[in-house]
Order: C-alpha cells, then sequence, then structure tokens
C-alpha cells in the first residue's frame, strides 16, 4: 500500500494539470483580485436609506444629520408625508422617522436595517431624557452634557452580529475559496482517467496488474484528498498571512471547511469522470461548467447573485457546495452561528459519500474482454 500511495502521489503532481488548476491557478487569481478589488473595507452593509417627515427642523433631524456625516450608516432624505409612504412602499426606503413633539418610526418589514433605525431612535431618546434631566438637575453642566453626548463619532463602528467587523468584498474571496474547493474535481479527473481501461493505456496497464482494485481506488483517494487539502490550506494562509485579507476567524474552525470542500471537489471529478464512455474533452468541459456554474451561483463574480438566488430559490445554495462553503466560512469569520456551521459541513458531508459511492459503484463493476 505503501508503493502505491508513493507512485500515486508522483503520478499526480507530475501532471500539469493537477498542479496548475487547484493549486496555481487559485493563487494567481487571488493576487489579482487582491489587487483589483482592494483591501477589504470596514463594512459589509449597504447605507441605509431613511425619510424623515418633520414640519420644521428639530433637534431630531439636527441628531441624524450628525449621524449621516459622522459615517455611512444611514442616509437622511426629507420627504412630505406621502412621498414617504409612497418611497416606503417602493422600498427607496428602509423605514420613516416622523419627527415631532413624540418621535416615531414606521416600517413595513422587520429586518437589520430596521433594527438600526430603531437603535438610532431609541438612543436619541436616552440622550434627550438625559439632557432634560441635566437642565432640570444641574442647569449649569448643560453645556459641558451636550457637548459629551455629541461626542459618539468614534464609538460609531459597524459589525456584525457576532461582534466582528465585517466588509464589503469579503465574499469575493470566500466564493474564490469555493471555486478553488470545485477545482479539485481536476485532481479526482485524473484518478478516474487512471482506473478506466478502456479511456487511457495507462489505466490498461494499472487494470491488467497484479493488484486488487480496492487498493488503486484507496491508494487514489487518500492522495488525492491530501494533496488538495494541502493545496486549500496553502491558499488560506496565502490569503490569511500574505495579503492579510480579512480572515479573523480561528483558523482550526476553517480547517474542517477547507477538508469537506477538498474532499467534494475531487469526488465530483471522481463521479462524473466515471460515467458513461464520454471523451475526455466532453468530461472535462462538463467539470469546467458545473464549477463555473455554481461558483457564479455563490456570488464569485457578483456579490448581488448570492443574495437573489437565496431569496428567490433558497434550496439552490443549500446544495450548492461553493455557497456552502463560502457560507461555513462567514459563520466562522463574521457570524456566530454553530448551528448553521455544522448544517453546512453536514450537507458537503453527505453530498461527498453519495458521489463516492457512486463513483466506486460504475469503477468497480466494469470489465473488460480485453485491454
Amino acid at each position: 500500500m505503501r508503493h502505491l500511495l508513493k507512485y500515486t502521489f508522483l503520478s499526480r503532481v507530475k501532471r500539469f494539470e493537477i498542479v496548475f488548476w487547484p493549486f496555481l491557478f487559485p493563487l494567481a487569481l487571488t493576487t489579482l483580485m487582491y489587487f483589483g478589488i482592494g483591501k477589504m473595507e470596514e463594512t459589509d452593509f449597504e447605507t441605509i436609506p431613511v425619510a424623515v417627515v418633520s414640519e420644521e427642523a428639530g433637534t431630531f433631524s439636527v441628531y441624524l444629520k450628525e449621524m449621516e456625516s459622522a459615517g455611512n450608516m444611514i442616509r437622511v432624505e426629507e420627504m412630505t408625508e406621502d412621498e414617504a409612504l409612497k418611497a416606503l412602499e417602493n422600498k427607496k426606503v428602509e423605514g420613516i422617522y416622523f419627527a415631532g413633539e413624540e418621535t416615531t418610526l414606521t416600517v413595513s418589514r422587520n429586518g437589520l436595517a430596521q433594527s438600526i433605525l430603531q437603535m438610532i431612535l431609541e438612543s436619541y431618546e436616552e440622550g434627550r431624557q438625559t439632557m432634560e434631566d441635566v437642565a432640570r438637575l444641574r442647569p449649569e453642566g448643560m453645556q459641558a452634557a451636550a457637548a459629551k453626548m455629541s461626542d459618539f463619532r468614534g464609538a460609531v463602528e459597524q459589525v456584525s452580529l457576532g461582534g466582528r467587523t465585517t466588509n464589503t468584498t469579503a465574499q469575493f474571496f470566500y466564493a474564490l475559496i469555493g471555486m478553488a474547493c470545485l477545482y479539485g474535481c481536476f485532481i479526482g479527473f485524473g484518478s478516474a482517467m487512471e482506473l478506466q481501461a478502456n479511456l487511457t493505456a495507462l489505466a490498461a496497464r494499472r487494470c491488467a496488474a497484479p493488484v486488487h482494485r480496492m487498493k488503486l481506488i484507496l491508494s487514489a483517494l487518500i492522495v488525492d484528498f491530501t494533496l488538495h487539502f494541502v493545496n486549500m490550506v496553502v491558499l488560506l494562509c496565502y490569503m490569511r498571512y500574505i495579503l492579510e485579507l480579512q480572515f479573523t476567524g480561528s483558523f482550526i474552525e476553517m480547517l474542517p471547511v477547507l477538508f469537506m470542500g477538498s474532499v467534494f471537489g475531487v469526488t465530483m471529478g471522481l463521479f462524473v469522470s466515471s460515467i458513461g464512455q464520454m471523451g475526455e474533452g466532453v468530461k472535462v468541459g462538463i467539470l469546467i461548467g458545473v464549477s463555473m456554474v455554481l461558483s457564479f451561483l455563490a456570488g464569485m463574480m457578483n456579490a448581488n447573485i448570492k443574495n437573489a438566488v437565496d431569496k428567490a430559490a433558497p434550496l439552490v445554495n443549500r446544495i450548492n457546495p461553493a455557497a456552502l462553503i463560502s457560507d461555513a466560512l462567514y459563520c466562522v469569520n463574521v457570524y456566530d452561528a454553530p448551528a448553521r456551521y455544522a448544517r453546512d459541513l453536514g450537507i458537503l458531508a453527505v453530498m461527498c459519500a453519495l458521489m463516492v459511492t457512486g463513483a466506486f459503484l460504475m469503477v468497480r463493476r466494469e470489465r473488460y474482454g480485453s485491454i
């Protein structure tokens, strides 16, 4: 078995398509994306548009203008009541502040943006109550209190629900890792081509050798999984420590994601290459097409695509391996969602098991009249 592992490994690393596509190409693409997109920004949330309905400029309007100028959390638009309600109905704004003797917030749905708007209103009400208490109890400290209350710029920071600062370009790099994992299909493709005697001369010689088919398959799987997992660890280290991208989560927790992604990529190549009597070029075309479509749906080219798919057809990305890998990395680096992380890995494991079983059955049952 050790002999098989050694020479299986040597045969893999000497093939250009196995070294370039799963290993060198993702590194080159990561470098190009890094310099093309630039370093990650400090926010992952879009600016929240909000309408304000007020008959005259009051303290709340001033407060909102200060919030707007302090950062890119909200964008304030002054409107009449009819204009504001129409904008809310058309989803041009996320909420409406009615400023008067009593300030209220009107929203059409519940979500993160609406929660932030409610938090802003509550912060204003608490501050107003504090100022009224100071004016009643210690009027001589009004000026100092007002200066202190307005100095909130350094305290406003947009973070994820898990408490980690997020960014706008992280999705591209998470999806890129998902794509790189799927490119392990080229390694699995090479293994399948070496196990089907009717496809290559090398496979014919191996099948004619006095070695049990199970040993050939196991040695190929062990080498392929290990080789591609190392590829992914190198890619992650390059992103995190060389380019210093924002992978702030636990490195150890990201390793199972890389491993399951690597296993899926290799098994996808094994499975597709074991189907039927199609030529090598046709099978390579299928693998490239499937990998790119899955990566596209996961947000590789446009982060909005993944959001649109999640809203329109959530089941698609529930079984899209590239999206599952990207989502699991989000769970480690951004969200605090261990249940969602476990679900993503579980779905990947089930899909890997099904494809390995299918590939094994198709390769194992083949018999040749002559080689």
